[in-house]
């Protein structure tokens, strides 16, 4: 079955709507700690509140706070396994290079018959591995221009 990676592209939800939409989630979230599902009533309420999980609301949430910043979102199901595509995607890389990471053993894959599967989870390990290699050589390369008076 194959995987749906739900994504909103930066600038594609009204900032300001998302902004006050995440504040007076975050204030009922607040207000009531304790509740593990949340009504949600309709404009005129007229219809029955829709019931929705607390940790539903609270990603929602989130997703409307990084709209309100003006930045897109995407949604992977957890231990979801990708194509090829779909991780490189993921990565901002060209497949082939991806391949490349594979094969070499740098991100763990399995084969189903000719194709190669990837977890969400070791995209994501191998996205933050080398995140903090990357801060760490432009770290490096600060205090030596530091050190050479550049």
């Amino acid at each position: 079955m194959a995987v749906q990676i739900r994504s909103i592209e930066p600038g594609a939800i009204d900032a300001e709507a998302a902004a006050r939409a995440v504040r007076r989630i975050k204030d009922y979230l607040m207000r009531h700690p304790d509740e593990q599902t949340i009504p949600v009533a309709g404009e005129f309420g007229e219809e029955e509140a829709l019931v929705l999980p607390r940790d539903a609301v609270s990603l929602f949430a989130y997703i409307l706070s990084q709209a309100a910043k003006g930045k897109g979102v995407s949604v992977i199901p957890s231990r979801a396994e990708l194509t090829t595509q779909q991780a490189a995607d993921l990565l901002n890389v060209s497949r082939p290079f991806l391949i490349g990471l594979l094969e070499a053993g740098t991100i763990p894959h399995r084969r189903v018959g000719r194709h190669r599967r990837v977890t969400a989870e070791d995209v994501m390990e191998y996205k933050r591995q080398d995140d903090r290699k990357r801060r760490a050589a432009a770290d490096d390369l600060a205090a030596l221009g530091q050190d050479l008076g550049l």
